[in-house]
């Protein structure tokens, strides 16, 4: 396990090995940066060859912060490569942060890798799901389309059609593209227009991709059986 967190201070590194040696636990001190956990990390893959191995790195927030996406995902790429030769498990934390949260879509995809998650809105769609549990159910099957229709709509305030209208080989109707969207609204995702009448416009500049990251991983963790708690 290695752990790489801005809060650690100094910049000295430390590890322990437990007797059986079933668990090295290395601490990085700041900065925070690629070489130093790669090398944490192939400091003790050579004696775990063959070996059903998991690698646990947390936190990698702060690189996220002070490098960008492409750093991160050049560390996961430098993991994967080193442990290729083990039964190997990589298990990776990252802080939900506001500073960050943007570009956490471009690392890690909601549905696919995400195991646990901790945010507040896994409380919004508990709400959402006991209160009104049809809309419930459209956002959770429909959300990456609406997600899609969203960020392709060029207009700031479009009807629930409208957003239809954008999409490709869609698989909602208008209608329960409505009620997808609706339900966004109620969980913070986006908001409505109000200075209208007659069908329900969308305020696409309030539109927060952050939290529909988040939506679809609370979703996607929720339905694998997972847990929200981190």
């Amino acid at each position: 396990m290695v752990s790489a967190s801005d809060l650690t201070r100094g910049a000295a590194t430390a590890t322990r090995v437990v007797p059986d040696q079933g668990l090295a636990y290395t601490t990085l001190g700041a900065p925070v940066n690629i070489d130093r956990i790669l090398e944490a990390v192939t400091e003790h893959v050579a004696d775990a060859r063959g070996l059903d191995l998991t690698v646990i790195i947390d936190d990698v927030e702060p690189l996220l912060a002070e490098h960008g996406p492409d750093a991160v995902k050049e560390l996961l790429e430098g993991v994967h490569v080193r442990v290729t030769d083990c039964q190997s498990r990589v298990v990776v934390g990252c802080s939900f942060r506001e500073r960050t949260a943007a570009s956490l879509g471009e690392v890690f995809d909601p549905v696919t890798d995400i195991e646990r998650i901790d945010h507040s809105v896994a409380g919004a769609l508990d709400a959402l799901r006991g209160d009104d549990p049809t809309t419930f159910g459209y956002v959770r099957r429909h959300w990456t389309e609406a997600r899609e229709g969203i960020e392709r709509c060029d207009r700031n305030y479009p009807q629930a059609k409208q957003v239809h209208a954008v999409l490709s080989d869609p698989e909602t109707t208008p209608r329960t593209l409505g009620m997808t969207l609706s339900g966004l609204v109620s969980l913070g995702v986006l908001d409505t227009w109000s200075e209208t009448v007659g069908p329900t416009r969308y305020d696409l500049t309030a539109y927060e991709p952050a939290r529909l990251w988040a939506v679809g991983a609370t979703l996607a963790v929720d339905g694998d059986g997972g847990s929200h708690e981190d």
